[in-house]
């Protein structure tokens, strides 16, 4: 078989393995490479919220109906809670069963410097009012301006719910601003040339930094990880893809490019673009996916929820604390809570995890020390879970609202429609 060296996936999968040999022959060379991958996930991040804000307002200024807007998000918010729930119940189901975290040395926890950590969770304020308070920017060009995702997100939605209601004096600035859109997405295809170099930097650091055996460490915590996100993925969401009549492993694999994007820069935000209109392509309607995919990067982080409760017991069983039903049914319900909300920015789970151990006081926050060595690789796992389980929803909901076209489907699947 002839490889096509010109292949996205291919130049990312060999960027990798690259950036392992790299940071495995030369630590602190590769530790430094870390560059090229903060200027890749830059690039990104500064086209995600105007992005966000011109298809959310597309989606919703062009369907001309409030309360179309209204099912199509009610049905995702529902969809999200669901699922995220399953998420989070069965990361504490396999970590209960498998116990990584019984008998660990937690000696190296005591000298760690968890306090960027812990300042950092200390400094978000965490609560429903909070979180409503969160959402509501001082001002919309500032959200823009910071890239800030849920205040970008609610402005999206009243500017477009605005739009929709004043109708037809508003589609000439629907059309305007979907010709800027197209230049932003242009300006992403120009981005994703240089994805590599990002992935390369990316595991050049992490072997760099903390060497090739880290690898291995804590490496049962981490394959309960990877084996619990493949079980939600191919059980949960498979049933659910099966009920709606699709497959999880094609819509997989069609998604192959921006996995493999993920998984070099452990930031599922990095593939969120192109995974827009890898959707459209896919047969689900423009204002479906302006709607659901942002909000689903905020409410529906199936990864960053099985991740928070394995790690939160695992670091509970590390200390020896015992937690009766009552007790994880409480961390379950704050899980809820601080899993809200969570970007998809590599990181972000293990400030969360910070946010939700402060709030949960029976485990102790300095055990976030135990994971800081192997955070990294169960990140690129959460991403891609996130990535995967964002796409199946707005698959979901498009068919829900009978604004899915299956031919499109076939011949997307086929190879026949490529990314505009």
């Amino acid at each position: 078989m002839r490889i096509n060296f010109k292949n996205l996936t291919v130049q990312v999968l060999i960027a990798i393995v690259l950036g392992i040999i790299v940071g495995a022959t030369f630590p602190e060379f590769g530790a430094k490479l870390k560059i090229l991958a903060d200027i890749f996930i830059k690039l990104i991040k500064m086209l995600i919220a105007p992005i966000i804000f011109l298809t959310v307002v597309i989606g919703i200024g062009s369907m001309g109906d409030v309360k179309k807007v209204g099912k199509i998000g009610g049905k995702a918010l529902i969809y999200f809670e669901i699922v995220s729930t399953f998420a989070l119940a069965i990361g504490l189901l396999v970590v209960n069963i498998v116990q990584p975290g019984k008998g660990f040395n937690t000696a190296a926890a005591n000298a760690a410097d968890v306090s960027q950590y812990t300042q950092q969770a200390a400094a978000t304020e965490h609560g429903f009012s909070a979180f409503i308070m969160q959402i509501i920017p001082d001002n919309v060009v500032g959200a823009l301006a910071n890239g800030e995702l849920l205040p970008v997100l609610f402005s999206a939605v009243l500017f477009g719910l605005a739009a929709a209601a004043i109708g037809e004096p508003a589609k000439p600035v629907i059309k305007f601003f979907e010709q800027v859109a197209d230049i932003f997405f242009k300006i992403v295809n120009m981005v994703m040339k240089i994805s590599p170099i990002g992935a390369f930097g990316a595991m050049s650091y992490t072997i760099g930094n903390f060497g090739i055996k880290s690898l291995g460490n804590l490496g049962f915590l981490m394959l309960s990880v990877y084996i619990t996100m493949f079980i939600f993925i191919v059980v949960i969401i498979g049933l659910i893809t099966h009920y709606f009549g699709f497959s999880i492993f094609k819509f997989i694999k069609y998604l192959k490019d921006e996995i493999f994007i993920v998984i070099g820069t452990s930031s599922s935000e990095s593939a969120l673009p192109s995974m827009m209109r890898k959707l459209e392509n896919y047969g689900c309607s423009k204002q479906v996916v302006g709607l659901v995919v942002p909000t689903g990067y905020s409410f529906n982080l199936d990864g960053t929820s099985i991740y928070l409760s394995m790690a939160a017991i695992f670091i509970a069983q590390a200390y020896g604390v015992e937690l009766d039903i009552w007790h994880q049914i409480t961390l379950l319900a704050i899980l809820m809570l601080t899993s809200k909300g969570a970007a998809g920015v590599t990181g972000s789970g293990f400030i969360t995890l910070a946010a939700t151990l402060a709030a949960f006081p029976m485990i102790p926050v300095e055990g976030i020390a135990l994971l800081i060595g192997v955070d990294r690789f169960m990140s690129e796992a959460r991403a891609v879970t996130n990535l995967i389980g964002n796409g199946v929803a707005t698959v979901v909901v498009s068919k829900m609202e009978k604004e899915f076209d299956p031919e499109q489907e076939k011949r997307a699947l086929a190879g026949e429609v490529t990314i505009q």
